[in-house]
């Protein structure tokens, strides 16, 4: 999806509102890291041609495995379906991979190898009488993180295509299902602590399994603001608390494995503050969203349909951001990366 010239312009003019970040002496280099693995949600799912269609890069929960060969002849997929953003998302603009409408291969990116076990719609665990799954075919994080240490990490390994893992970033982005469903389990102003620390007690369980791997640089990125979302189901107060408990859990796995570096990247602060100012970034609406937005004609046409071109929304449906939010919110998740020497 091409930008707009005037949000180009406006960015150009804001740049000096953004936040600092400063450059820190670490083991973990992102002009060094070689590859990016991401594991989440449909914030982060790309499509690829041995993926569900709509849901995943490769497999899902009813044939999870795959072999080397699978992986390597495995694309990825950009057009109007290919992520749930009607265009690239912030894993495919941070690597330079998948951005180019059509198929891309993961290991030749301008930048970083993309390597995405994201599945669209899943909740941290797979629960039916806590977070059940939105489809059979559906990988929970769990189920995610056990294709990769069953079929994931071998395949990079076997093929040397990962021939170092001090030169990944393992990144995961997921509780937007969790925070949402959960809801549903009680009052929505009462206390949800208790099932929060569960579902981050579970994965940094899991964070634990990739680490055991071998690979020592991790990511987490915190909810966005869900409560300013066209049809919230939940509130300020519920996200707050939901991100405070991720950060006590990684704060934590940092103390107790001293050899791993853990990156803390703040979604909400970020996108909150894109929110306060839209019109500096181009946007003409941030509270609504083009009821068109899947009408295959809807990025040429627009107009057709009553809308104004998706760039120029904040929000792309009721509960994702549109591609141009994802670039915005890439380029200050770049900014904080580089801060890393």
């Amino acid at each position: 999806m091409k930008p707009l010239p005037v949000i180009t312009m406006a960015l150009a003019t804001s740049a000096s509102a953004g936040p600092t970040y400063n450059r820190l002496e670490t083991s973990f280099s992102w002009s060094q890291t070689k590859q990016l693995i991401a594991f989440g949600d449909s914030y982060t799912f790309i499509q690829g041609t041995a993926g569900h269609a709509n849901y995943s890069f490769i497999g899902d929960a009813l044939s999870p495995s795959f072999t080397p060969s699978d992986l390597l002849a495995d694309r990825i997929v950009q057009n109007l379906t290919g992520t749930a953003e009607g265009g690239p998302n912030w894993v495919e603009f941070l690597t330079s991979c998948g951005v180019k409408t059509g198929l891309t291969n993961p290991r030749r990116c301008k930048r970083k190898q993309l390597w995405d076990l994201a599945f669209a719609g899943a909740n941290t665990i797979e629960d039916a009488n806590f977070t059940p799954l939105h489809h059979n075919h559906t990988l929970a994080l769990e189920k995610q993180v056990q294709q990769f240490v069953n079929h994931g990490d071998p395949a990079l390994r076997s093929t040397h295509t990962v021939k170092n893992k001090k030169d990944v970033l393992v990144a995961f982005w997921i509780g937007i299902n969790d925070i949402n469903d959960l809801s549903k389990l009680q009052r929505r102003n009462a206390t949800f602590s208790l099932l929060y620390e569960r579902v981050q007690r579970r994965q940094f369980e899991l964070v634990r399994q990739v680490y055991d791997l071998g690979y020592r640089h991790f990511l987490f990125m915190n909810l966005p603001p869900l409560d300013r979302g066209p049809s919230p189901s939940v509130n300020a107060s519920m996200v707050g608390e939901f991100n405070t408990i991720l950060k006590a859990h990684a704060d934590a796995f940092q103390q107790v494995t001293r050899d791993a570096e853990v990156l803390q990247f703040d979604v909400n602060a970020v996108l909150n503050r894109v929110l306060e100012g839209y019109e500096a970034y181009g946007f003409k609406n941030a509270t609504g969203y083009c009821k068109a937005y899947d009408q295959p004609d809807i990025l040429t046409d627009p107009g057709k349909y009553g809308c104004a071109p998706l760039p120029t929304y904040f929000w792309y449906n009721s509960g994702h951001l549109t591609s141009r939010t994802q670039e915005i919110l890439t380029r200050e998740l770049e900014k904080f990366l580089k801060g890393y020497v």
